[in-house]
C-alpha cells in the first residue's frame, strides 16, 4: 500500500518521471475517496453497440468520458474527427497567446487535485513559476489536455467523423467514417455531442461578407496559414476578444495596416464568466423557470467577451493599428482584386477581411444532425419572450432537458431523440454556461455524469431487481456452530 509521501512529486528528476509520479498520486487520491465506482454498467455484448458514444475529444469530451468511468459505466466510445494531438481549438484555430481564464480554475479533473491544470503545470515548470503566472498559455493547455487524456485512461478514436444519426431499436444509430478500426455503422444507448462552441451550428459570417469570394475572408474559427497577411491591408470585423486575437496575429505577421471595424461604440471591459462562477448560478441555473433563464441569458449575451489586457496592449503598440468603433460595414465590393469596404466613416480598401464575429446556432450547418431539424424543440417553440425582452440568439437555441438532452416536438413519435445530449455551446440558454468553456465545465461534468447514471439505472431497474433477488454472496460464515 503506497502512501502520500511515496507519491508526492518533487521538482527533481526528468519531466517524464515527474509526470508519472503525478499520475500515480492521482490514482492514490482517487482510491482515498472512493472516486472510481465499481463497474455496474458493462459494455454491451454486441461489438458495434455502446452504452455511450461521445463526439469530440476536447475539454468536454474528455471530461465526460472520465466522469462516466468514475461512475462505473463501461462501453463508452470517444471519437474525434481531428488527428491525435489536434483535438479542440488550442493549437489549430486559436490564436491568442494565453487562455482567457484565470490560472486557478479547475479543468476536467472532476475534483482530483493531481489531475488539475495547476498540478500538471507545477510538475512541469515548478511551483514558483506557477506562482508568477497570470494565465496558462494555450499551447501548454493542449499539452496538459494530452497528459490528462493519458493519465485518466480515456481512449480516443481519432480521425473519425460522425456523418449521420438515426433511430435504432436500442437508442441511436450512428454512421461514421474515417476509422478503419470501427464499423461504418454503430449504435448507442446515449449520444453526447461534446463538439465545442459550434456544436449546434457554425461560424457566424455576415451576409455581405459571405457574398464575397472565400479567398477574401477568414473566420476566427478556421485553421489557416496567417503568413499570407504579410504586407497586406487588413480589416478586422468585430471588437471582442477573437477580433483582438486576429488583430495581433495580423500585426505580428507583418500586415501593412490593420483596421478594426465594429458596430459597438466602446470596447467590452467586463468578463461575464467571472460573475457566473459560483455554485448558485452554475449549479442551479437549470432549475430556473424559463422566464428567468431567458432574462439571465439576455444579460449574458449582451456582455461581449473583452480582450485580455495583453491582447489589447500588443495590438495598440503598433502604429499601423486603428479602430473604428461605432461604425460597422455597410457594403462590400471587389474592385481590381481588392475589397472596398463602405463604413460609417467612409471607404476602406483592404486585401483581406478577418472575422471575429463568433458563432451562430443553426442546425443547417450540422449535416450530421440536419435530418433531426423540425423534430426537436428550439426555444422559439417553447417560449414567447415578454414584450421588450427579445433576444434572437436564444430563440434559435435548442430547448434542452436537465441533462442536455434534446426535447422532441412529438414525444410519441420521436422519443428516441431525447437520447441525444448537446454538451456543447448551444446548451447555454437551457442550462447556463457549463458546457462552453473552462469556467463552468466542473458543473457540466457532474450534470452529464449524474444524468447518464440516472437514466441507465431507471431503464435497467427491472434487471437490477432480478439481480438483487438472486444475490447470495456470503459475507459471514457461522463455522457450523448454528443448528436448527
Amino acid at each position: 500500500m503506497q502512501c502520500l509521501s511515496d507519491l508526492s512529486p518533487s521538482f527533481s528528476g526528468g519531466l517524464e518521471q515527474r509526470l508519472e509520479q503525478l499520475a500515480a498520486r492521482a490514482t492514490w487520491e482517487m482510491e482515498c475517496i472512493e472516486a472510481e465506482a465499481p463497474v455496474w454498467l458493462k459494455k454491451p455484448a454486441d461489438a458495434a453497440h455502446y452504452n455511450v458514444v461521445i463526439v469530440g475529444a476536447g475539454l468536454n469530451g474528455l471530461s465526460a468520458a472520465f466522469a462516466l468511468r468514475r461512475r462505473g459505466i463501461e462501453g463508452v466510445l470517444v471519437i474525434d474527427q481531428a488527428a491525435a494531438g489536434r483535438e479542440g481549438p488550442w493549437i489549430t484555430s486559436a490564436r491568442m497567446k494565453t487562455l482567457r481564464s484565470p490560472k486557478t480554475l479547475a479543468g476536467p479533473d472532476f475534483g482530483i487535485p493531481s489531475l488539475s491544470p495547476r498540478a500538471w503545470y507545477e510538475a512541469v515548470y515548478g511551483a514558483e513559476t506557477f506562482a508568477g503566472l497570470e494565465k496558462i498559455g494555450r499551447e501548454d493547455w493542449m499539452r496538459y489536455m494530452l497528459w490528462f487524456r493519458q493519465a485518466s485512461g480515456v481512449t480516443v478514436h481519432n480521425e473519425t467523423r460522425l456523418e449521420a444519426v438515426a433511430e435504432a431499436e436500442e437508442g441511436v444509430r450512428l454512421t461514421i467514417s474515417g476509422n478503419a478500426g470501427l464499423p461504418g455503422e454503430i449504435t448507442c444507448r446515449r449520444l453526447i455531442m461534446a463538439n465545442g462552441m459550434d456544436g449546434c451550428g457554425g461560424p457566424y459570417v455576415p451576409e455581405n461578407v459571405a457574398a464575397l469570394p472565400k479567398a477574401f475572408w477568414t473566420h476566427s474559427g478556421e485553421e489557416a496559414d496567417d503568413g499570407h497577411l504579410k504586407g497586406k491591408d487588413v480589416v478586422v470585423l468585430g471588437s471582442a476578444t477573437s477580433s483582438f486575437d486576429w488583430a495581433v496575429t495580423a500585426l505580428e505577421a507583418g500586415a501593412r495596416r490593420v483596421t478594426m471595424v465594429a458596430r459597438a461604440k466602446e470596447l467590452a471591459c467586463t468578463e461575464v464568466l467571472a460573475w457566473t462562477n459560483f455554485p448558485g448560478y452554475l449549479g442551479t441555473f437549470a432549475e430556473l423557470p424559463d422566464v428567468e433563464k431567458w432574462r439571465f441569458s439576455r444579460h449574458y449575451y449582451d456582455l461581449k467577451v473583452p480582450p485580455t489586457q495583453d491582447q489589447y496592449d500588443r495590438a495598440t503598440s503598433y502604429p499601423n493599428f486603428t479602430m473604428e468603433l461605432g461604425s460597422g460595414i455597410n457594403a462590400l465590393a471587389v474592385e481590381d482584386g481588392r475589397i472596398r469596404a463602405e463604413t460609417k466613416n467612409g471607404s476602406l480598401m483592404a486585401d483581406h477581411i478577418l472575422l471575429g464575429t463568433g458563432y451562430s446556432v443553426d442546425f443547417s450547418m450540422r449535416p450530421e444532425l440536419l435530418p433531426l431539424e423540425g423534430r426537436f424543440a428550439h426555444w422559439r417553440d417553447r417560449f414567447i419572450p415578454p414584450e421588450g425582452e427579445e433576444c434572437p440568439p436564444v430563440l434559435q437555441a435548442p430547448y434542452l432537458g436537465r441533462t442536455f438532452e434534446l426535447t422532441p416536438m412529438d414525444e410519441a413519435r420521436d422519443r428516441w431523440i431525447s437520447r441525444i445530449h448537446m454538451f456543447n455551446g448551444g446548451a447555454v440558454p437551457s442550462l447556463g454556461p457549463v458546457s462552453n468553456g473552462i469556467t463552468g465545465v466542473k458543473y457540466g461534468i457532474a450534470r452529464i455524469a449524474d444524468g447518464m447514471t440516472r437514466a441507465f439505472f431507471l431503464e435497467d431497474a427491472a434487471r437490477f431487481r432480478e439481480e438483487l433477488a438472486g444475490y447470495r454472496e456470503q459475507h459471514f460464515n457461522p463455522r457450523g456452530r448454528v443448528s436448527a
